[in-house]
């Protein structure tokens, strides 16, 4: 049974190498279409004219009704820079003198695709231009959608856009933070802190003063957006029925109502509280006082301090009274320029008692501290419920003066120009492929023509699995203990279960009575061969005894068929069977008639000493 599983566990093994050859080539031909991306990458690098992969790129066409897209395949036709300064900042920063390039991507270039880069470090930006058509806020969805690559990571920056609200006094080359805006959306990251914002300017119907409402933070972690160098799609969609969603690469990321879901909410509360309402002096909000009837206990002492010497400790044997902890560094030598009148008098450093190293402890020992078991502290009355709580007081509530309510906030004011103002502290930061339209397929389309050709060089230009798992080992090398972990294993358990058993003398005892030999046609017939000799041996012996011939002709004739009838047997049952039938014919044999006989069982005997 051993030899048999033996075979199976090498059976096992061997399969699972030759599939992991398999495997192991598919990975290399994966990997040499990889090589092949990274050569062409890196060849992008030298020479930015040959893209990392061959790919046709086509400049995106909307397929549908819009009101704004930009590739800047064209530069930057129509976009307007601002030529003014930004308020309440210093005169040395406060120009919106950042600079702007229409250019390709450093990393997974597409051949023909350009576009526009943010490219000054602690500079202010502002560009904008005008749409094709303005939105109104009617029936129709808004779906705003744009492309963002942080080239160099991001420190502290914003990739977001404003779309400017539409007014006859909108000056283009005078936009800058306090320009009214209808909606900004985008990403925005300082510190550790990254948001995607989504903003809208909501109109006071009592007032007509605007007030920014904000849509609460997504709950997916927006770390890698920021920190990938990989390019990203960024899509708001507003609803008619005042919901909306912010969706990264096509995935929602945060979505809600905009009267449920902002901060602070559209419409105010009914009731506030009341301004002039104070709270009485007597008005007892302690749910539990000090019980009045409590007294002190007369063994109570106060005095008593918390910690006390132990009375029982003994300064330990070999402790040195008379060394100090501290001796002067007899290594030490006045440094050749001081002066001791400036400086006074040069004393060496202390350094630690070397005495003191190998004895228990030097100086003045003092016995050690523990708590005293008489300590109490000091009394204080139990506390008990207080039967003249009156609750937390609040004021009363009182009618909002400023109430309103807006059904529908979706009904926002009238967008005609869309404009990127930012700060940042990183640069090269890539917009691409800009589009306001209100239906969702001609957004996809946009994206596929666009975003989707990018995502498809980025994914053949990844390295191999190998080299990800390497990256992500030296980010976090905690991962190396895992990898070993994985690959141990499986080793173990093959060796441990496929491995050759030691075989025991008890192993050996225990199977060796049911070893048997196989009697093949030769065997049987010399078998034959010589128990006809004995026979003819037999007759003889016979003759020579006179008085027990006819006994022993007729017991010699029944013997003999006897002993045909066994050899036959064992001939015939060595054909059929192919296996040793020696314990059959011996008990044959034993019930035969003639087995009390002598020579039967010689032949036994004989054929035992043989196996």
């Amino acid at each position: 049974m051993h030899f048999q599983w033996d075979w199976l566990c090498l059976g096992v093994l061997i399969i699972s190498l030759v599939t992991a050859e398999i495997e192991n080539e598919g990975t290399l031909d994966a990997d040499v279409e990889v090589e092949d991306f990274d050569k062409q990458s890196q060849d992008a690098d030298v020479d930015r004219d040959k893209s990392s992969l061959e790919v046709v790129y086509q400049t995106p066409k909307p397929t549908g009704e819009v009101y704004f897209t930009e590739t800047f395949d064209g530069g930057l036709t129509g976009w307007v820079l601002s030529k003014t300064k930004k308020e309440d900042t210093d005169d040395s920063i406060a120009k919106y003198d950042g600079r702007w390039e229409v250019e390709k991507l450093k990393e997974n270039t597409v051949p023909g695709d350009r576009g526009l880069v943010l490219k000054s470090v602690a500079k202010h930006h502002a560009i904008s231009a005008m749409l094709t058509k303005a939105f109104v806020f009617d029936d129709k969805p808004l779906i705003v959608q744009y492309e963002v690559n942080f080239q160099e990571g991001i420190d502290c920056g914003g990739a977001y856009i404003k779309l400017l609200s539409s007014s006859d006094d909108l000056n283009l080359e005078y936009f800058f933070d306090k320009t009214p805006y209808t909606i900004m959306f985008g990403p925005d990251k300082c510190g550790e802190d990254y948001k995607l914002h989504f903003i809208f300017r909501h109109k006071n119907p009592k007032t007509g003063e605007y007030d920014e409402k904000h849509a609460k933070r997504p709950d997916v972690d927006l770390k890698k957006f920021y920190l990938d160098k990989k390019t990203h799609l960024y899509t708001l969609v507003l609803k008619p029925d005042d919901t909306f969603e912010m969706l990264i690469d096509q995935l929602v990321v945060g979505k809600g109502s905009l009267l449920e879901d902002m901060v602070p909410p559209v419409n105010p509360p009914k009731e506030i509280e009341d301004p002039s309402d104070k709270k009485p002096d007597d008005w007892d909000e302690r749910p539990k006082i000090p019980d009045p009837n409590a007294v002190k206990p007369d063994d109570w002492d106060e005095d008593e301090p918390s910690k006390i010497e132990d009375p029982d400790a003994v300064k330990p044997e070999g402790w040195l009274d008379d060394e100090p902890q501290y001796v002067p560094d007899p290594n030490a030598e006045k440094p050749k320029d001081w002066d001791e009148e400036m400086d006074g008098e040069w004393e060496a450093p202390q350094i630690p008692n070397p005495k003191c190293e190998t004895a228990p402890g030097c100086g003045h020992w003092v016995r050690p501290m523990k708590n005293n078991p008489k300590y109490k502290g000091k009394w204080k009355a139990p506390m008990i419920e207080n039967p003249n709580y009156q609750g937390i007081w609040s004021p009363r509530k009182i009618p909002n003066p400023d109430y309103f309510e807006d059904p529908h906030p979706f009904k926002m004011t009238t967008i005609n120009a869309i404009g990127l103002e930012l700060w940042s502290m990183t640069s090269n930061i890539y917009f691409d492929n800009f589009i306001i339209c209100s239906e969702k397929e001609v957004a996809d389309r946009w994206a596929a023509d666009g975003w989707g050709l990018k995502r498809f060089v980025a994914s053949a230009n990844e390295p191999g699995m190998f080299s990800q798992l390497v990256t992500a080992a030296e980010d976090h090398p905690w991962l190396w203990v895992l990898y070993i972990l994985t690959l141990a294993l499986p080793v173990g358990l093959g060796v441990l279960f496929c491995w050759p058993a030691k075989k025991t003398d008890e192993d050996i005892d225990f199977k060796r009575p049911d070893r048997s030999k196989i009697i093949t046609k030769e065997e049987l017939k010399q078998e034959g061969e010589e128990l006809e000799d004995y026979e003819l041996e037999e007759e003889k012996e016979k003759e020579d005894t006179a008085e027990d011939e006819d006994e022993g002709e007729g017991g010699e004739d029944t013997y003999n068929e006897e002993e045909n009838e066994v050899a036959d047997g064992s001939l015939e049952e060595g054909y059929k069977s192919n296996k040793s039938a020696s314990e059959d014919e011996m008990k044959e044999a034993d019930e035969s008639p003639g087995s009390a006989g002598g020579p039967l069982r010689s032949v036994r005997k004989r054929r035992v000493r043989k196996d």
